[in-house]
């Protein structure tokens, strides 16, 4: 496993396992599996409603709490609820969250962000996160923070190789963590997969990344990327691939965002889980 150390000095794992529209029952088992694998990494969210279920996976998984570096989420409508990182640190389970991300740019992310600060300063969690946050926001949060994030979790791909936002975080030292990491498949090479050789053209970048699957076959193919290395020459190749092109275009993000916040409001605020579990 490599691991990349952040602008804190904390250390995360370079590759990790993601639980986005994965069910409850489904994440626990494919958590418990990438744990075995040797997983170090693990990313949720509390509205992916499996929070509790990724705690319960690093309960039964043996692995010591601190090798397993735990990622989540905070959803807008927590960004002015002074419980949320309690609330957070209760549903995994944990006595602490090894980086807690601000989901969006939306609502009042600023409070948000202040919550994530005094966290962090109480020693709650040990790293600042911000999701889907560029330009003028991620300018915002560096005018006014008095703890620069660790990370930015964004779409990033060969296809999009997020040039312009790099501008913005690499003088801080902000890691890019790609939470759409395969982009679309490319000739097999160095006898992997088509998803092996994106996933360690990520890694050769710098990214942090985190595919997710159900599947223990593709958890550990995912893996396998550290007996081989992208020769100069291959990584250039890829530059001529970046179509400066997204997939989640901003009005596919604001579907995503109207979307779950309705069943945020109509389904988890009402305790109606099972309802929100048939919607993942």
């Amino acid at each position: 496993m490599n691991y990349t150390e952040l602008n804190n000095g904390v250390k995360i794992p370079n590759l990790g396992i993601g639980t986005y529209l994965i069910k409850p029952d489904d994440t626990e088992r494919s958590v418990k599996q990438a744990l075995e694998i040797g997983y170090r990494l693990i990313d949720t969210s509390h509205i992916y409603s499996n929070e509790e279920a990724v705690g319960r996976a690093i309960k039964a998984s043996g692995v010591k709490r601190e090798e397993i570096f735990v990622s989540t989420k905070l959803w807008p409508t927590e960004y002015e609820n002074e419980n949320a990182v309690k609330e957070a640190l209760q549903r995994l389970n944990l006595d602490y969250i090894d980086i807690l991300f601000l989901d969006q740019p939306s609502g009042n992310y600023m409070a948000g962000y202040k919550l994530l600060e005094k966290a962090y300063q109480e020693g709650k969690i040990k790293s600042i996160g911000i999701s889907n946050f560029e330009g003028k926001h991620i300018e915002e949060i560096l005018d006014h923070c008095e703890y620069i994030p660790q990370v930015n979790q964004v779409e990033c791909h060969p296809y999009f190789t997020q040039e312009e936002l790099r501008k913005v975080t690499d003088p801080s030292n902000i890691k890019i963590m790609s939470w759409f990491p395969l982009g679309q498949e490319i000739a097999k090479k160095y006898n992997k997969t088509n998803a092996q050789i994106i996933l360690k053209w990520h890694i050769q970048m710098g990214f942090i990344v985190i595919p997710g699957s159900k599947n223990i076959d593709h958890i550990r193919d995912n893996f396998n990327l550290f007996d081989f290395e992208l020769t100069n020459e291959d990584m250039a190749k890829f530059e001529t691939l970046n179509k400066h092109k997204k997939y989640n275009t901003k009005e596919k993000m604001m579907d995503y965002f109207h979307n779950y916040v309705y069943l945020y409001h109509n389904i988890i605020m009402k305790g109606n889980t099972n309802l929100l579990r048939k919607f993942i």
